[in-house]
């Protein structure tokens, strides 16, 4: 039975999205904790209302990135994480927290990457012509937005989409390709050898 720790700083829609996958499938996993650097974000209440332990770590209360993780590394490991989890967490981490976690700690970013990578990539997708655009889930390196990539989704990008309609069409398939990226890894069929990504195809041939 793995431990989860999921990093959230709004109102956690991944993070649903991985809680109620783990229930309806039954992962041989649990979400030990969900740890949020604002006290007033929404998802906080989705977890407890779940019984799902939470915790606040104000990075407002740090005066530098390296003691805010510091701090929030220590939470993180009371709950003993086989994997993080960051589920619209919006901070930069420092490489010393990402070596951490190096190899068992996920991100989603809502583009294909190595395309737009920080903030506004829906708009900047659209600014760009994009026929398409979609999301990432990717293992966290100390490069923002540039760890092995685990699972891409695509939709297209319509005539007349504003930032808005792209974003939510997006949001829709990130809520399906975290929970298969999270369960790849807690049933050991995910992993990195010498920087790449390998998934353990089930006898089928099929990755899930």
């Amino acid at each position: 039975m793995k431990n989860i720790v999921i990093l959230i700083s709004g109102r956690g829609s991944n993070m649903e999205a991985v809680v109620r996958a783990l229930d309806a499938e039954g992962w041989p996993a649990r979400i030990a904790a969900v740890i949020s650097n604002k006290p007033e974000a929404k998802g906080l209440e989705f977890a407890r209302a779940r019984g799902i332990p939470t915790a606040v770590v104000a990075n407002k209360e740090f005066a530098t990135r390296a003691e805010f993780d510091a701090a929030l590394q220590e939470t993180i490991d009371r709950f003993d994480p086989d994997l993080v989890v960051l589920a619209g967490f919006m901070r930069i981490l420092t490489a010393p927290f990402v070596e951490h976690y190096a190899g068992r700690m996920l991100n989603i970013h809502p583009s294909l990457l190595p395309l737009f990578p920080g903030l506004g990539t829906h708009q900047q997708a659209l600014d760009a012509g994009e026929k398409e655009h979609g999301a990432t889930v990717h293992f966290v390196t100390a490069e923002l937005d540039h760890g092995p990539v685990v699972a891409q989704a695509r939709v297209p990008v319509l005539p007349g989409d504003t930032e808005d309609s792209l974003s939510a069409r997006v949001l829709v398939e990130e809520h399906k390709i975290y929970p298969y990226a999270v369960r790849l890894f807690v049933e050991d069929r995910l992993s990195i050898e010498h920087g790449e990504v390998r998934i353990r195809e089930t006898r089928d041939g099929a990755p899930a």
